[in-house]
Formats: structure tokens, sequence, C-alpha cells
């Protein structure tokens, strides 16, 4: 009878483990199907034939972009690193004779106490040409206008109350010495904390509210380089690496005898070849004047777009092919030296051309 017993006993345990087993096995088949979700599948990246690309004349007129685009997210990167600029694939604004571009862009609020305008000069030139141009335009910016040459002139000091920088260099007219000057100007600007760096010779005359109004027309803090080349192609050098060799370089400038001008942002940009007497080590790099070695730091090294503008002009021209209505929409004039007297715009009325040979006085008279 015990016997027995024990058999029933482990009948019932076997059969309670297979209907457990079998309870296991169809428990997922029970379950509903919509508790199963379907993963989540990638959207179709579509493009849309109508998309637009960035227009690159509505950059702001001067400045070489650092920065790409990302073509997925459409957002703009920066690829400067550490200051030093890099070239990208982004085309630069195409830029008219007289520095306009197509499209809106930043402009300065500007008054002529913004400007530097530097003149260079040298001693024998004070009583011929120095006089003459402050009785008349530095007359009207005396603040602004930083005349430098090479002597001491305590009467022209006295009698003009001018700024008037002796820069200790040499008076001759070689590369050495136009360089010495241009990196004192250099230097004084950037003290001044002014917006923008003009430079002209003693022999140009600047018409300030053309000036005025050409600079209004962009922001100090882009990369601006105006003014006249005297070539119709880019001047070659040979630019000296150390002591293995030379390599040839092509590049705009703007010539000192027009007069040009720089922006700010630009100025600061070319510290590291122009201030504290480093302009000098570049010139001598290049072997060349220092309108030159201008260009040769801007274009070349900061690759950085010199504007071509037809409102400055230098005594090289033929001042007299200037049409009469537009002599007071100019930037700068200047007049015949010793090999052409008669170089001279052609404005009629005021004083007689033996009062009046340069026509800077009938010119002060009409601005």
């Amino acid at each position: 009878m015990q016997m027995a017993l024990v058999g029933v006993s482990k009948s019932c345990f076997l059969f309670s483990l297979a209907f457990c087993s079998l309870l296991l096995l169809l428990i997922p088949a029970l379950q509903s199907p919509t508790s199963q979700l379907d993963a989540p599948q990638p959207r179709p990246q579509i493009k849309s034939a109508s998309a637009k690309q960035p227009h690159h004349a509505d950059l702001p007129a001067g400045t070489v972009s650092a920065g790409g685009t990302d073509s997925a997210a459409g957002l703009s990167r920066s690829s400067e690193v550490q200051g030093t600029p890099v070239r990208t694939e982004i085309p630069t604004p195409k830029r008219t004779v007289d520095g306009n571009i197509s499209g809106p862009r930043p402009t300065d609020k500007l008054e002529l106490k913004d400007i530097f305008i530097a003149v260079k000069t040298t001693r024998k030139y004070h009583k011929s040409r120095l006089e003459l141009l402050i009785q008349t335009w530095v007359s009207q910016a005396k603040e602004q206008t930083y005349i430098f040459t090479d002597g001491d002139d305590k009467e022209l000091q006295v009698k003009s109350r001018t700024n008037i920088i002796n820069t200790n260099c040499s008076a001759a007219h070689n590369r050495q010495a136009l360089c010495c000057k241009m990196s004192v100007e250099y230097d004084k600007f950037i003290e001044s904390q002014k917006k923008w760096f003009c430079h002209v010779d003693d022999d140009n005359y600047v018409i300030l509210p053309s000036l005025l109004r050409l600079l209004s027309s962009y922001h100090h803090s882009q990369d601006i380089y105006l003014g006249r080349p005297s070539l119709d192609h880019p001047i070659e050098a040979a630019e000296r690496v150390k002591s293995d060799g030379t390599v040839s370089v092509k590049f705009w400038f703007a010539t000192g005898g027009a007069g040009f001008c720089i922006s700010r942002g630009l100025a600061l940009k070319m510290s590291p070849w122009t201030s504290l007497g480093n302009f000098i080590t570049t010139a001598e790099k290049i072997r060349l004047p220092d309108d030159c070695t201008i260009g040769y730091i801007i274009e070349a090294l900061l690759e950085v777009t010199l504007t071509h503008t037809h409102l400055f002009h230098s005594h090289l021209e033929n001042l007299q092919k200037l049409p009469v209505p537009t002599v007071l929409d100019q930037v700068t004039l200047s007049y015949g030296g010793f090999e052409n007297r008669r170089n001279v715009v052609s404005i009629v009325g005021g004083f007689s051309p033996a009062a009046d040979p340069t026509r800077s006085g009938r010119t002060r008279g009409l601005v």
C-alpha cells in the first residue's frame, strides 16, 4: 500500500514539471503582436532642385572669408587657427574699379577725426610743396594730418601749427629712406587709435569730402586696401627665402604717388611684418620700395585683394584729360614735376596759371 502511494506522488510531481514547461513555451506565443514595435527607419534625404547656393557677392566688401560652409548642416565654421590666415575656396566678391561691389555691406559712420592722413615729404620741399598744402587742404584737417619729414623746421611748425614729425630717416630718395619713413607712419597710426590710415605724397591735393565719402562706404573693421596701381599688371618680385635661394611672387600694389588707404582692421593684421621696424626688414626681403612692400604684405602674405579705384591720381598721369565736372568727385589730385609743369587739372577761373601753377588754390576755392 505504501509503495503505491509513493508511485502516485512521483507521477504527480513529473506531471507538474511537464505542465510548467509547457506553460513557459506557450507564454511568448500568447503575447499580443501590438506590443512588438518596429525599429525606426532612417528618413530618406531628398535634394531640392530649388535650393539656393550661397551668394558670395553679398559678402562685405574687402573681407577675405576665413570660414567655409557645412553643406549638410548649413552652419558656418571657422578655418582660422591661432590667427593664421587660411586660404579657402570661397571666391572673393567682384569689385568695380571704384571699389564698389554688388549687394549690401556694413558701412561706417565716419567723421574726419577718424582718419589718419600721413603726408610724406623731405626737408628740401618744405617751402616749395609743404607750405602750399598747409595753405590749402591741410588747413581744413590740421588735427587729422601728420607730416613725416627728415629734418626739423621750427619755423614751419610754429607757422602751420600742424603735426610735423621728424622721422630721423635719411633725406635720400632711395628704398631704405622711403621704407624708413613708412615704418614710422605705420607705428604712429597704430598709436593714434584712428579707424583709417591714408598715405599721400607732398604733391597730392586731398579732396576731404570725397575721401570721407569713399571710406564711409566701407567699415574700418573689414580688410580694406584702397588705391590705384601704377601698372596694368601685378608686379613680380623675388622673395628671398633664408639662404636657400629665392621664390617668385606676384601681387598688386597701390602707388604711393597717388595715395592709398588701409582700414584699421587690416593694418592690425599687418603688424608682424610692419610694426617696430619690421617693415624695413620686410622691404629688404623683396628689395622693393615702400608702396610695393605694402602691397606685398597685404596681397602676398595676408592674401587680401587690392580694391582698385580711379579716384586717386598721381603726377604720372595726364591730368589734363580728367573731365572738369568730375574733379571734385576725386579723392586725390596731383600736378606735374619739373619735367612737365603743365601737367595739371584743367580748371578755369580763380588765380592765373602763373599765380596758381598747381591749380591747388582754384581747387580749394571750388571745394
